[in-house]
């Protein structure tokens, strides 16, 4: 396995390191959003998720060693665990409404923003896992190997999620567009 590139920020933090905090905030914030949003479908839940998310990291900087996985890795499963309690509670609270998908990324042509809208309303309606796998591939930029480690399974565990998930994704947007 290749150094990780933030095993020496992470230490730091570990320390007590005020600006190595802000340094790691300001580097992933922005990823460990999105993905708490696209998990989610709501930007203030995605904001709790992430703010808990650095609270643990802070917590257990100083423990946290290389090894198992890339410290990036580690960071995508605690924030995933988070959204998946959140999820998890929701279910427990039977509500009609369906949350407001925010999409992060600005689009300039109101056509492609309605078309992401639709493909973030239905990442919401496939399998939890299939949808960690595409999120992370596919919007978080992770390889293969990355988000294998991250969700703790095979590459070929992996593809089949993927694919899987690609499937149910065509599957909704087709029915989706023949009803519109």
């Amino acid at each position: 396995m290749s150094a990780d590139p933030d095993e020496e920020l992470v230490r730091r933090v570990g320390a007590g390191d005020p600006a190595a905090v802000q340094t790691l905030v300001a580097r992933k914030l922005p990823r460990i959003l999105a993905l708490a949003v696209r998990m989610l479908g709501d930007a203030a839940e995605a904001e709790d998720v992430a703010q808990e998310t650095f609270v643990r990291i802070w917590r257990h900087a100083s423990s946290w060693r290389r090894g198992n996985a890339r410290f990036d890795s580690w960071i995508h499963r605690v924030t995933l665990n988070l959204c998946y309690d959140r999820l998890r509670r929701r279910r427990e609270w039977v509500t009609d409404d369906v949350p407001d998908v925010v999409d992060p990324a600005a689009l300039p042509d109101a056509h492609r923003q309605e078309d992401a809208q639709r493909v973030e309303q239905a990442l919401q309606g496939i399998a939890p896992r299939q949808r960690e796998a595409i999120i992370l591939v596919y919007y978080q930029d992770m390889s293969n190997l990355e988000a294998a480690t991250t969700l703790a399974i095979s590459v070929d565990a992996l593809e089949s999620l993927l694919s899987r998930g690609r499937r149910s994704l065509q599957t909704i947007l087709a029915r989706d567009g023949a009803n519109e």
